[in-house]
């Protein structure tokens, strides 16, 4: 093959690729759009098969995870908070003790894993199950109705999803936090005012905005890039079964551009 021929080819290929992303990228931007428009109509909680559907799966994404989210979760923190609080006490560092764990392990890592602790256990089984679903009904000649679908399967499981990550995160900070004071202060009383001036000194507005902004988008992420992956064509035109390492990867790349965007908003 001549050179001029490869070029070609190549070029091709690479725009196949970028068209194809882009379309990916469109149609996972569409459908979070589509979903926070629903989850605003009180027409999606109506008493009925709905209504039903919405709290089975809240409870689906929700209850079997919290005891091994939460104890997971003591056990880093506890390991987290020994290992900060030694090296500042062994530096003479024992006053910045308490912020540098609310700052790395409150507003940093606790989200971030609590949304791929959700991501694992419950959005991404999800949708492949949706996907599953879809392509029966594809070989079986069933009309998929796209609005139809997005009420009665995509709508309920993203908002579960959501609500997942965002209990599992704040039960976690405040779990954190207890910890944090019991091994600064065990269960003395007395260090209660200095604590909280010291974690009040870290959540100023613009700290609990970001905060709060950046665990809301980690369940959006989570709840809408996988079930837009599930709920999207192939090339084909079917439901063919997609790679869960490149489907986690374009997850995590949502994710980690939250994470960095929320740490130049605090720290610059």
């Amino acid at each position: 093959m001549d050179p001029v021929t490869s070029s070609q080819a190549a070029f091709t290929r690479w725009g196949q690729r970028a068209r194809a992303s882009w379309r990916a990228w469109w149609h996972v931007l569409l459908l979070g759009a589509q979903i926070l428009v629903l989850a605003m109509l009180p027409s999606s909680y109506r008493r009925g098969p709905q209504r039903g559907s919405v709290l089975r799966h809240l409870y689906m994404a929700t209850a079997p995870l919290l005891t091994w989210f939460l104890v997971l979760s003591a056990l880093i923190s506890v390991v987290l908070i020994r290992i900060v609080v030694a090296t500042a006490y062994s530096y003479g560092l024992s006053q910045y003790a308490l912020e540098v764990l609310v700052r790395t392990l409150v507003l940093e890592l606790i989200p971030l894993y609590a949304a791929m602790f959700v991501a694992v256990r419950y959005a991404m089984p999800g949708a492949q199950r949706i996907r599953q679903l879809l392509a029966e009904r594809h070989r079986q000649g069933v009309d998929i109705v796209e609005q139809r679908l997005l009420r009665t399967e995509l709508l309920p499981r993203a908002l579960a999803t959501v609500f997942s990550v965002l209990l599992l995160a704040a039960v976690s900070c405040v779990v954190a936090l207890v910890l944090a004071y019991l091994t600064v202060y065990g269960f003395s009383p007395w260090g209660f005012a200095s604590y909280t001036r010291s974690v009040g000194s870290v959540f100023t507005p613009a700290v609990t905005l970001i905060f709060g902004l950046k665990t809301f988008f980690f369940s959006l992420a989570v709840a809408v890039v996988p079930l837009a992956a599930a709920a999207q064509r192939d090339a084909a035109g079917r439901y063919s079964r997609r790679s869960d390492i490149s489907e986690f990867a374009r997850l995590f790349s949502v994710v980690l551009l939250i994470e960095v965007l929320s740490l130049v908003g605090n720290y610059y």
